[in-house]
């Protein structure tokens, strides 16, 4: 029986989502409540916002940007959570691994689909804050799923890149990014990312009436990332 999703939108040549060239999927729901999240309409359930799409059709759609995939590219199912809808996830990469396309999950860690997660080649982990209270704080959930999903990546040796928000006087600190260090210890890391709070997605917050807590929070200076950056290799 074919699988459905409820889909909020795609980037059909997204070069920042993974390896090479990327067809991005971004799916509707999530769990989380983050602080500095830049797609709160992607937050709702139950498909309010979205489009069904049967995993058929859809990967029939992402066919035809196959040959801007190159030899690195392919396609990240994205949101959102996408391991909300961990059965439509896992139909979609069989399929789109019968084309040879590779495949990739960006998440949180808080929504696990243990078919979803073996089928694809790489998963993009987000780090939201490695301690509880903290985590609680910016995202209004509960890190210990977050934690279950690391373990088992870790006894898997899952490939997978490692993001984190550099957020000022919160995850920019070099004690945090000892933290950071300890956090992701043992995992099969194939890239480490450091990305600079924005404030892109805060126009949405005005459209959809929701107040948005991080508005006098300033924007980080990329040397400020960069030396971050070059402290967490040390702590590697």
């Amino acid at each position: 029986m074919s699988k459905s999703g409820f889909v909020h939108s795609f980037e059909t040549l997204g070069a920042l989502d993974g390896p090479g060239v990327r067809f991005v999927v971004f799916l509707q729901g999530c769990p989380l409540r983050c602080a500095y999240c830049h797609n709160p309409d992607t937050w709702k359930t139950g498909g309010e916002g979205a489009k069904v799409y049967a995993a058929e059709e859809l990967v029939a759609k992402i066919k035809r940007y196959k040959p801007y995939f190159g030899k690195e590219g392919g396609v990240t199912l994205s949101g959102g959570e996408p391991l909300l809808q961990g059965d439509f996830c896992a139909a979609l990469i069989s399929l789109l691994k019968e084309e040879n396309i590779h495949t990739a999950i960006d998440t949180s860690g808080t929504a696990f689909h243990k078919e979803a997660v073996d089928r694809a080649d790489l998963i993009i982990l987000d780090i939201k804050h490695t301690g509880p209270d903290e985590y609680k704080k910016l995202t209004g959930y509960s890190i210990a799923p977050a934690i279950e999903f690391l373990e088992y990546c870790k006894a898997t040796q899952k490939p997978l890149w490692i993001r984190q928000v550099i957020l000022p006087g919160i995850t920019d600190g070099r004690e945090y990014i000892k933290s950071l260090a300890e956090h992701i210890k043992g995992l099969n890391i194939k890239k480490i990312e450091l990305l600079p709070y924005h404030t892109l997605g805060v126009h949405k917050y005005e459209k959809l009436g929701i107040p948005y807590k991080l508005k006098d929070m300033p924007t980080p200076k990329q040397e400020e990332v960069e030396s971050l950056y070059n402290f967490l290799k040390t702590q590697m």
